[in-house]
């Protein structure tokens, strides 16, 4: 498969170059963060950047384990590969695999003509001391699987994106999977599940009773784009399961996995009283694909939930802030704060042709008092058309918009 750019990501990057900001990318295991960061550093050295200039670590290869434990000697290994009379780039990847990682950072960020970018796999990264040692020096940049734009090309005929957008449902967009046939997808899709939840959750947490944790992920994954609570969880586990679990350690389990960037929780907003609501949120996987594997291929007929995880993702990666909606006892799926700060609310429905499940979908938007655009999302092969100030837009087109 040709290296997909990912173009949004390569122009975050390049716009911060030498900015006095430590550029840390972060998001799930195998979501591409290193080859991003490998193609800013080929970039760099189209560019004009000498090799004296350019120092590129990954931490979980075998060559870097002696300095696991030896952040100063490491501090002065890069510092003499460097020629700091000239402007130098340090790239170090899953980072946190170094003993007292923040003071290394730390010392190569102070240090003049130093230009430091590094990876990680779990929010840990910047909920450590790093995020209070490095307050107002660092800038986030999250990195997501491939959208459906970029997973189109990775495909030789383009022809038929409804085909397409179906497969894309089905396997994700992780993007190690595609340079793989497709009977080693499983393999590989379970290979890095493991390495989540063993690397980023029951190490780093020393739990050891793995099957209550993946029995809450299961569970999870299962409720994809529905409101839940630890409490309904541990409710359901001890009746189906026959499970002795509290609802602390459910929160705590829950925690760890968005944590870990593999689910994200969504809160809900009150539209007319203007404020989060603190219980009862969603959860959306990182890629779908995940799912599918973790469910051992359980049959999922779920599309609307599934549909919905595809449109939360790709609204975070247009960088909106994102919420449920609540109206009376009425629910908008979602309430997106734009980066210039407009809003909008968006519905999500695979499809929308009878007219009970249209008025169903539209009710909500009735409720809503102000003048924000509103857009319904569905498969529905039609053209636009616009009901009431309210725009009906397949969901395809929209995933392909700039």
């Amino acid at each position: 498969m040709k290296q997909i750019e990912r173009k949004n990501y390569m122009n975050t990057l390049i716009g911060l170059r030498d900015k006095n900001l430590i550029k840390i990318l972060t998001g799930v295991r195998r979501c591409g963060k290193s080859t991003v960061m490998q193609m800013f550093r080929d970039y760099l050295i189209a560019d004009g950047v000498k090799e004296t200039q350019i120092v590129f670590m990954n931490f979980e290869t075998i060559e870097s384990q002696k300095w696991l434990n030896d952040f100063e000697g490491l501090y002065y290994h890069i510092i003499d590969q460097l020629d700091l009379s000239k402007p130098c780039y340090v790239f170090l990847d899953e980072v946190q695999q170094i003993k007292e990682f923040e003071r290394l950072v730390d010392g190569l960020y102070v240090k003049p003509n130093i230009d430091v970018y590094i990876t990680g796999s779990n929010a840990y990264l910047l909920s450590s001391e790093l995020g209070t040692l490095l307050t107002g020096r660092y800038i986030s940049i999250h990195i997501l699987p491939f959208s459906f734009k970029e997973f189109l090309l990775t495909q030789t005929d383009i022809s038929r994106t409804d085909l397409l957008f179906a497969k894309y449902l089905d396997t994700g967009g992780m993007p190690g999977i595609f340079d793989l046939p497709e009977k080693s997808v499983k393999g590989y899709i379970q290979d890095v599940i493991q390495n989540i939840i063993q690397k980023d959750v029951l190490v780093r947490n020393k739990w050891r009773n793995e099957e209550h944790f993946y029995k809450t992920t299961a569970f999870l994954f299962d409720s994809i784009g529905s409101i839940i609570s630890p409490k309904k969880i541990t409710n359901t586990l001890r009746t189906n399961n026959k499970l002795s679990l509290s609802h602390n350690t459910v929160d705590r389990y829950i925690n760890a996995l968005v944590e870990s960037f593999m689910f994200y929780k969504v809160k809900r907003f009150d539209l007319k009283g203007k404020g989060l609501l603190m219980t009862q949120e969603k959860y959306y996987t990182v890629d779908l694909g995940l799912k599918k594997f973790f469910l051992d291929d359980k049959v999922n007929v779920d599309l609307g939930h599934n549909l919905e995880n595809v449109v939360y993702l790709e609204l975070l990666r247009r960088e909106n802030r994102v919420n449920i909606g609540k109206t009376d006892d009425t629910e908008i799926d979602f309430v997106v704060r734009k980066p210039n700060g407009e809003q909008e609310y968006i519905q999500v429905a695979w499809t929308a042709k009878e007219q009970s499940t249209f008025e169903r979908e539209m009710r909500p938007f009735e409720l809503i008092k102000d003048f924000n655009r509103r857009i319904l999302l569905t498969t529905d092969v039609e053209p636009v058309t616009t009901y009431k100030g309210i725009q009906k837009i397949n969901v395809i087109d929209w995933l392909q918009e700039e």
